[in-house]
């Protein structure tokens, strides 16, 4: 009886030395006790209740409670609360709390607040304070622009810009800053008299440029412009003086073939008339004798009167003949 007393007591331990195994295994999963000694040990205090609902909402502890150790260290007042809030929207906190301790450093007045509503849209705030104190450069495209003479000029610009953090959220970016740039390169060379006048003055571009406020409701600040590079391109106004010259040469050709139809279409016609008329003529003298044997038959016409005739236009015949001798001549060649 004894011995199966203690062998049912060592049972019972056994199974409550289990349960007590698995108890402590089940709370150092949610209590990440290790995390905490860690954050109070680096002079952050936060409660084990917080590291056990971190767990519970499926968020790694680690991932607040090292930027909140940083963020300590720097000097910023932010609470775990507050870090765990910005994770949960889809932030990154790591980044945010870079971003503010490079502000903090640079004297650049940002709150908390305004880093995570940059962070939540879509931009590197981390970048953007960086920017600030280090501006960036931004070289163009080539941009072609014709001046008032003709000519064609390919210039590039690099453009120094540094980050407004005041209009980071809702700002537009850095295409809108290249594409009002090579607006205006295009519009200071196209109202320029010569393209010398240019190629001796590039800064006039900068300068123009420059003073048409190109940065308003982006998210930088234009610090200069500078042209790196013109080049003189194409002579486009002889080119299109060329096009226009052969474009006036065809228009006035197609008028010239359209008169030219015209004129053979008219001689065409002539011609045919001409012919109406002759065989209208051939007709009316081919009647001629028919009504002269007519006029004999009926004794409208007497035969004395009919040689009478005939001598009248012999006659006629021979006073042309004399006044018109060649013509007589190749009228008896024919």
């Amino acid at each position: 009886m004894r011995g199966s007393f203690l062998n049912g007591g060592n049972v019972i331990f056994f199974i409550i030395a289990a349960i007590v195994i698995v108890v402590l295994m089940v709370l150092f999963h949610f209590i990440p006790f290790g995390m905490w000694v860690r954050a109070l040990s680096s002079g952050v205090h936060v409660p084990l209740h917080s590291l056990a609902g971190m767990r519970l909402r499926r968020i790694k502890p680690e991932k607040v409670v090292y930027p909140l150790i940083k963020a300590n260290k720097a000097g910023l007042n932010l609470s775990a609360s507050q870090l765990e809030t910005h994770l949960l929207a889809g932030g990154n906190i790591d980044r945010v709390t870079n971003a503010l301790i490079a502000a903090q450093r640079a004297n650049i007045p940002m709150p908390f607040e305004k880093a995570c509503a940059i962070d939540l849209a879509g931009r590197d705030v981390f970048q953007a304070v960086q920017m600030s104190v280090t501006p960036k450069v931004i070289e163009t495209p080539v941009v072609a622009a014709i001046a008032k003479d003709g000519i064609e000029l390919r210039a590039k610009a690099r453009v120094t810009v540094r980050t407004n953090i005041e209009r980071l959220v809702g700002g537009a970016g850095e295409e809108t800053v290249i594409a009002r740039v090579g607006e205006g390169i295009v519009t200071t060379v196209g109202s320029a008299e010569t393209h010398k006048q240019v190629l001796e003055n590039p800064d006039l571009i900068s300068r123009t440029v420059l003073n048409k406020g190109l940065d308003a409701g982006t998210a930088y600040e234009i610090l200069s412009i500078d042209i790196a590079d013109v080049d003189v391109g194409r002579n486009v106004g002889a080119q299109l003086q060329m096009d226009q010259a052969e474009a006036d040469r065809r228009i006035a050709q197609a008028k010239a073939e359209e008169r030219r139809a015209m004129a053979v279409a008219l001689e065409q016609e002539m011609k045919a008339g001409v012919q109406e008329m002759r065989a209208k003529v051939i007709e009316a003298e081919a009647e001629v004798p028919k009504a002269m044997a007519e006029a004999l038959r009926s004794g409208k016409l007497g035969v004395l009167d009919y040689y009478q005739m005939k001598n009248t236009i012999a006659d006629t015949e021979m006073r042309e003949a004399i006044a018109h001798p060649g013509q007589s001549q190749n009228n008896g060649k024919a």
